[in-house]
């Protein structure tokens, strides 16, 4: 039998549910938004219980990889970049990777971000990047600068017209909600918190007037002179 066979390849009946839900959306060409089987039509193609199939679907869902809904049938998922920021945050916190680490990988993509988001973008783009850039310099709490933060380096990576920097940068925002107020702490003048601000402001500015050259080197500066030494 078919799931006899891929069970030799190793893993759980939970493992092989899993991995033929994949293959027939690959197998399908399913795309975002497309319908699935059913959990009985998997379990019965499979000869495993509809228990089984459940605890696949849920695996699926808690990745992203499928969307399930209470009354509807599930559907393939979009890319989710909150999934990585998870595994990302817990390789932190149980010491796998460091802070400094996942510094050093941001900083070198969102320079290309950056450079970019300069050449390829839209009227709209370069709007709601200096929104998020003026929002955080009148924020009052360093909540709403975390936030517009975040804001500002997502939008930079959607403009920059790859969605994969996007989910990527995306994934860093678990990480931005407790390192951008620490770093807030470690600035006790106004003159810092004014001077890292106004590189948001430039950088904004810079990616608005499509000067890429402009644009990374001012997110080099951001990273190396406003991140770093705080890591």
């Amino acid at each position: 039998m078919r799931h006899a066979a891929q069970l030799e390849e190793g893993g759980s009946l939970v493992d092989l549910a899993v991995r033929r839900v994949r293959d027939h959306i690959r197998e399908s060409d399913l795309k975002v938004g497309d319908t699935l089987p059913g959990e009985g039509q998997f379990a019965a193609e499979l000869g495993v219980s509809r228990a089984v199939m459940r605890e696949a679907f849920g695996a699926l869902a808690a990745l992203r990889l499928i969307d399930v809904g209470n009354g509807r049938r599930a559907r393939v998922g979009a890319i989710d970049g909150s999934v990585m920021g998870t595994s990302l945050d817990h390789a932190v916190a149980t010491a796998q990777i460091s802070v400094a680490e996942v510094w050093d990988v941001r900083r070198t993509l969102e320079l290309r971000t950056a450079y970019l988001a300069a050449r390829h973008r839209s009227d709209a783009d370069a709007h709601l990047i200096l929104a998020a850039a003026t929002a955080m310099r009148t924020a009052t709490e360093i909540d709403d600068v975390t936030r517009n933060d975040i804001i500002f380096h997502q939008t930079i990576a959607r403009a920059s017209g790859n969605m994969l920097f996007l989910q990527i940068v995306r994934s860093f925002a678990p990480l931005m909600k407790v390192a951008v107020p620490l770093a807030w702490e470690t600035r006790s003048t106004e003159t810092a918190r004014v001077e890292v601000l106004r590189r948001h402001k430039d950088i904004a500015e810079a990616i608005a007037d499509r000067d890429t050259d402009r644009a990374s080197m001012l997110m080099v500066a951001h990273f190396d002179e406003s991140i770093a030494k705080d890591l």
